[in-house]
């Protein structure tokens, strides 16, 4: 092991990044095996080491590709221990500094492309597993608008607010710095409301349960489009950007720690249909236990994913 890879091993118990230096805590902190049980990082299983994947538990892609990947180490041998954290920020920084080892399901191309300025030095990235996600706006189905760019002239409609997600993701950043500005919603006096992902999906459910008018951030591939019925504006501005990759992103010295874990996260790819039915089987047909979600995909799906040969 490198001497900068000793020098970022995690000690159990200590805070990944000070909440007095960030302002912003840790969601939790340990391990989960899916059954709620902490476990320990510093113990090493047979034939393996060990291995932290850190990820926003809200951003459903990070957590059912991280219980993915704890599903097929663990079976290789390896202790997998889970970071939940609730900022973007927060887990870029926990990355670079080699506090987690992997963040398994990053948008580095267009989303998080000015964490990826900071940081990238002390990033590797370890492969895209699928390459057509993308930032939304959308509005409910009933809803009498079809694009982005009639916002501006219905803002009564939406009592002037855009419901949005966590104020250090990248679709926060995007929506305040391109969106409201290239189509004039700031001029028609919109603001954008930060709070988190579970908090706009309960005012999007709110919403669509009294049909209400509502107009909310989201991104694809993500549950809720399906889970509730609204319709993505079109952005003829182009200012959402454009469709990017999702990738497997290590701490740097990943790759020489533990090449054939490397060797084999290069390998995975997910089409639109395999992406889509693992999350819903996460995240909805079994919600509350996402082992058992990852499970009963592979049970559905057993020749997706590459053999591992460690």
């Amino acid at each position: 092991m490198s001497t900068h890879r000793k020098n970022l091993r995690r000690r159990q118990g200590v805070a990944l990044v000070s909440a007095a230096t960030l302002g912003l805590t840790l969601a939790a902190c340990g391990s989960d095996d899916g059954t709620g049980t902490t476990t320990g990082g510093d113990e090493t299983a047979e034939g393996g080491g060990t291995i932290t994947l850190g990820y926003i538990p809200s951003w459903t892609d990070g957590l059912s590709t991280a219980y993915l990947l704890d599903h097929v180490l663990t079976e290789a041998g390896y202790t997998v221990d889970h970071e939940q954290l609730n900022e973007a920020g927060i887990l870029y920084t926990a990355l670079a500094q080699g506090d987690v080892d992997m963040y398994p399901s990053a948008w580095p191309d267009v989303t998080h492309a000015e964490y990826m300025k900071t940081y990238g030095g002390q990033i590797e990235d370890l492969g895209t597993y699928y390459d057509n996600a993308k930032l939304t706006f959308a509005v409910p189905e009933y809803t009498d608008i079809d694009s982005i760019a009639e916002l501006a002239d219905n803002a009564e409609m939406f009592d002037s607010t855009i419901v949005g997600i966590e104020p250090g993701a990248g679709l926060t950043a995007v929506t305040k710095d391109s969106v409201i500005p290239a189509y004039g919603l700031d001029e028609a006096g919109y603001t954008l409301q930060e709070s988190s992902t579970t908090a706009m999906l309960t005012e999007l459910g709110q919403a669509t349960e009294n049909e209400e008018d509502i107009v909310v951030t989201l991104w694809q591939p993500f549950w809720a489009n399906a889970a509730y019925p609204v319709k993505t504006l079109e952005d003829p501005e182009g200012a959402l950007g454009e469709a990017e990759g999702l990738h497997f992103l290590g701490t740097e010295g990943f790759a020489e720690e533990h090449p054939e874990v490397a060797d084999w996260i290069a390998q995975v790819k997910l089409d639109d249909a395999q992406y889509g039915a693992l999350e819903d089987s996460v995240v909805n047909e079994h919600e509350g236990d996402p082992a058992a979600g990852v499970e009963a995909w592979l049970e559905a799906n057993p020749d997706v994913l590459p053999p591992f040969e460690g």
